[in-house]
């Protein structure tokens, strides 16, 4: 489920967004790196509505630095640029 929209949909479909067991936050494009995950759609309108409710905080029990969101919406926009790792 899209922490944005609330929708259902297939993992194929959705991004993955892990907070790994040292801390990090960071994308998950495998959909296979250790650490407890959230979903999201590939739409930077979901990624709004997740920010402005602090979805992803919420999810993860911990603050989320605006470094991380940046680089996050970044990966979104622009993912041939993406240097996977945020932290």
């Amino acid at each position: 489920m899209c922490l944005g929209c609330r929708e259902m949909k297939s993992k194929s479909d959705l991004i993955r967004v892990v907070k790994s067991p040292e801390g990090e936050v960071s994308l998950d494009l495998t959909g296979k790196k250790p650490g407890r995950g959230a979903y999201m759609c590939h739409d930077v309108s979901c990624f709004k509505r997740i920010v402005k409710s602090n979805a992803i905080a919420r999810a993860f029990k911990m603050k989320i630095s605006e470094e991380i969101i940046e680089e996050i919406q970044n990966q979104l926009e622009n993912p041939e640029q993406s240097g996977e790792t945020v932290n």
